[in-house]
């Protein structure tokens, strides 16, 4: 898997997210805001942080940075986009995903460790989460992670599939709980919680590890089927 990770101004996990791809044996790079041509790249990844210092609303600025076209043309031909926390903030404000992340419902900043359930397994993220009765265990950071929508957008996100991760519990008053959902293609995700920060047993936690070897397991089954 050939990897872009985007640096924002304000990025702060950025090298979290090429370490843990470096981890998978991805060939992976970082790539500036300021980039226009994503096109030698199997995935890009959208690091948590504050990009631009979080002024308007989080991901408000970014939106309109450059290398948020060719993210935009990279998803149109199939390829894989990851948001996390900041990253999925970007991608709603972007419009590249439906709803909005608001405000905790609880103000003030989370910084833990979640129980989520994997809603839906098929998709090019959580294929490889095989045991389909356990919850997993991923880090959260975030103030403005409250995920909201209408009524009608989160029917059609449950009706579609397209709701990936849900909290088991309520730690900020998302709209059904969801921690993650995809679009309708099922190629750009969006989550809140960290995989990134859960993919080394120094840390103590590895629940992370099946994310990324879904992707991995995507491309080189997509790979196969083009070749």
């Amino acid at each position: 898997m050939k990897a872009a990770v985007i640096q924002f101004p304000g990025s702060n996990c950025d090298f979290d997210m090429y370490y843990a791809l470096q981890d998978f044996g991805a060939d992976v790079q970082f790539v500036t805001e300021k980039s226009t041509d994503l096109s030698a790249y199997d995935a890009v990844f959208l690091p948590g942080g504050f990009s631009y210092g979080d002024y308007l609303r989080t991901g408000a600025v970014a939106r309109f940075a450059p290398v948020m076209t060719a993210v935009q043309k990279m998803a149109a031909t199939g390829k894989l986009v990851v948001g996390v926390c900041n990253g999925f903030q970007i991608l709603t404000e972007a419009g590249m995903l439906p709803g909005q992340l608001m405000m905790n419902q609880t103000p003030g900043f989370i910084c833990d460790e979640v129980k989520l359930t994997i809603t839906n397994r098929q998709t090019a993220f959580t294929n490889q989460y095989i045991d389909a009765t356990t919850t997993i265990k991923l880090p959260i950071a975030h103030g403005e992670g409250r995920y909201v929508a209408d009524d009608a957008t989160v029917r059609m996100l449950h009706e579609n599939g397209q709701v990936v991760l849900t909290y088991v519990t309520d730690v900020n008053g998302s709209v059904d709980q969801i921690a993650g959902i995809t679009n309708r293609s099922g190629n750009v995700i969006g989550l809140m919680p960290h995989p990134e920060r859960a993919v080394e047993t120094l840390l103590g936690n590895t629940d992370g590890r099946p994310f990324f070897e879904s992707l991995l397991a995507t491309i080189i089954t997509k790979e196969t089927v083009e070749a």
